[in-house]
């Protein structure tokens, strides 16, 4: 009970710091700062109220009289939903520390508007993980998704209202197959309680259309590849702590749901269903990566970074769908492990990218990582934690993305070795996926460090950038240490993350995935790794050159001047350096059947050619399922948009209609 008392007040300080907002938006600077307080405290109390239940109490549950006779409103703190709250308070607490700061250059534009959105959307997702009822469930994601959509458009720049409406559509399009997942449910159970839902008696053919319905379903708000168009319109759209929050924990409300519906109510006992989870992950893994190195926009490329990750997670959910359906509990466990460490470390080594770009668009007022450049001496502090959070982005030890890709690569390998033909086929293709996407997203981020940190700056904003506020760094600190915990920690995080997993799994078969300070993959003699070990390793080889200049020199070394590049004859300038297009131009060529090149060529007559020297050419990259699948239906949408209220009413209509045969179609009992 004291985990309940902890979590409703965790939620009530959302709220109130949400009321406060709005109280003080004639003063906006305490409103940020009480605002930002009262937040920070609220995820305080739902990091107490989840670990609890984590460390290995039982599953809690507590009711609340409804207003609503049909839907009792159950709340539930079971391991998977208490990993959930764990997640979301983490980067709540880092966002609002840095929000003290960061907000300040929203006032007189709505900061106060933007606050209340901001608490209104973290209440509504800690809710939404605890609801044991579908009606209750659907009004808070309903509450979430329309309080992050008021943030993308919260600039009202035509562009962020742009991307709020496909954001809203994708959204609202996604809720609409949920809310039908359940009413199948519903009418199978005669409850919206999620208690019978797992008992729902359902033909094979019947649960397969409601796992494909919640699949897509909480798919779009995940980002799956083919709904993921959304996620580089919405983030860079958003103020950077709502893009952090975004990618960081709403996608993964997103993979919650899947894994609720598919595992928890069906219990995955199809193997086909893990197959195309893991399909989907690999193609998602691959594809985001290809279309962050694309690039030029910092927030975008870290939105198609969401991408690629969400389909990691989606790889370690599909082996353990696999192995639950298949009845083998080791791999099972295995793969959930990844799965679930994954989405903990990705939403803190992404909620540290979002915040570090943030603090640099803060400072340079662009997004354009071309316009960078030399910031790693102008803003060291920002450097050093922005650089930790590409390291563990791109799975580089002992840092906490290459222990949970670690795991996902040991349960994928584990698959392979079941004797049975599919797994073995899914699980080389899957390794092949998963190494490529390892290789091109370390390669996209040494872009990124280099272009933005690195080098000399590339404009007169970068060259006036100073360091940001306090406050900002802490905020950014607070996960790149995280980072570096949950990598090192892993012997101990492990074992609980692996509770979480075991819950899941059916069986009740006890699997070690820690020795001391060694991790163990379920099977002992397949594989064994010790992040400590290798963090003191890597400690040690770094004092080596240190070692070496005072074994050997003897005295400092003298400092050298270089001076600038040769030019073929011609005056040095920065912009001859390499930039964020031409890293990448190869790469770009032979993946060129998966991007939509625009060229506009404006050439000068011949007067104005001889006189100015001048011609204009550009060149837009954009990814083919925008270009080729989204583009055709937002046009036709925007067709349907006559302006006519008879013809609005009509469209209610036909919706309404098609809602209340599907029951009588689907024939359910």
């Amino acid at each position: 009970m004291v985990s309940f008392n902890l979590l409703f007040a965790s939620i009530a300080l959302y709220v109130v710091a949400g009321v406060i907002s709005l109280l003080l938006s004639s003063k906006e600077s305490i409103g940020i700062a009480l605002s930002g307080v009262v937040s920070t405290l609220g995820g305080v109390l739902g990091v107490c109220a989840s670990l609890p239940v984590l460390f290995g109490s039982d599953a809690i549950s507590y009711q609340i009289s409804s207003p609503f006779y049909f839907a009792d409103c159950m709340l539930r703190l079971d391991p998977l939903s208490s990993l959930m709250v764990f997640i979301i308070s983490l980067v709540v607490i880092a966002c609002s520390i840095y929000s003290l700061s960061y907000m300040q250059e929203y006032k007189g534009k709505g900061a106060w508007a933007m606050g209340f959105f901001m608490n209104v959307f973290i209440a509504s997702m800690v809710a939404l993980v605890v609801s044991e009822n579908a009606f209750y469930f659907i009004v808070f994601f309903e509450m979430m998704s329309l309080a992050s959509y008021f943030l993308v458009i919260s600039e009202q720049k035509e562009t962020s209202i742009n991307a709020g409406l496909q954001y809203f559509l994708i959204a609202h399009a996604g809720s609409v197959l949920i809310m039908i997942a359940f009413f199948i449910l519903y009418r199978a159970t005669g409850s919206l309680n999620f208690q019978d839902f797992r008992t729902a008696n359902l033909s094979s053919g019947m649960a397969s259309i409601v796992f494909l319905l919640a699949f897509f379903g909480f798919g779009a708000k995940a980002g799956i590849i083919s709904l993921h168009s959304w996620l580089p319109l919405a983030h860079p759209a958003a103020p950077s702590n709502a893009s952090a929050l975004m990618s960081g924990v709403m996608v993964k409300i997103g993979i919650f749901g899947i894994i609720k519906v598919s595992i928890d109510f069906l219990g995955a006992d199809t193997p086909w269903w893990g197959y195309l989870v893991l399909a989907f992950g690999a193609v998602s893994s691959v594809l985001g990566v290809l279309y962050a190195l694309a690039e030029h926009d910092i927030k975008r490329l870290l939105a198609y970074h969401t991408v690629e990750n969400v389909g990691i997670i989606l790889m370690g959910v599909g082996v353990g769908m696999v192995g639950i359906a298949t009845h083998h509990p080791v791999l099972a466990t295995i793969g959930l492990l990844g799965g679930l460490y994954h989405m903990l470390n990705h939403a803190v080594f992404k909620g540290l990218l979002f915040l570090g770009a943030g603090s640099i668009v803060f400072r340079l007022h662009t997004k354009d990582m071309d316009k960078m450049g030399g910031l790693g001496k102008l803003m060291p502090y920002t450097a050093i934690a922005f650089l930790i959070g590409t390291m563990a982005i791109s799975a580089l030890p002992p840092l906490n993305g290459f222990i949970s890709e670690w795991f996902i690569y040991q349960s994928l390998l584990t698959m392979g070795r079941q004797g049975d033909l599919m797994m073995s086929i899914g699980s080389i293709i899957a390794v092949v996926m998963l190494a490529l996407t390892g290789a091109l997203a370390c390669m996209c981020f040494v872009k990124v460090y280099g272009v933005c940190f690195a080098g000399a700056p590339k404009s007169k904003a970068s060259t006036n950038a100073t360091e940001v506020p306090i406050a900002m760094l802490i905020g950014t600190s607070l996960l790149a240490l995280m980072c570096i915990v949950l990598g090192i920690g892993s012997p101990w995080i492990a074992p609980v993350i692996k509770g979480v997993a075991a819950s899941l799994v059916k069986g009740g078969v006890e699997v070690t995935v820690s020795q001391g300070v060694a991790l163990v993959p379920g099977i002992a003699h397949q594989a064994i790794l010790s992040a400590p070990i290798i963090a003191i390793s890597l400690l040690l080889l770094l004092l080596i050159p240190y070692a070496l200049i005072t074994c050997f020199k003897g005295q400092k070394l003298k400092r050298r001047h270089s001076n600038d590049p040769w030019a073929c004859g011609y005056g040095y300038e920065q912009r001859m350096s390499v930039d964020a297009g031409s890293f990448t131009c190869t790469l770009r060529a032979m993946y060129a059947p998966l991007y939509t090149l625009r060229e506009k060529l404006d050439p000068a007559g011949l007067f104005t050619c001889i006189l100015l020297k001048t011609t204009a050419f550009a060149v837009a990259i954009e990814a083919c399922f925008e270009d080729h699948l989204v583009s055709p239906m937002t046009r036709m949408l925007r067709r349907m948009k006559g302006g006519s209220v008879l013809f609005y009413g009509l469209y209610l209509l036909i919706a309404l209609v098609v809602l209340m045969l599907i029951p009588f179609y689907l024939g359910v009992k």
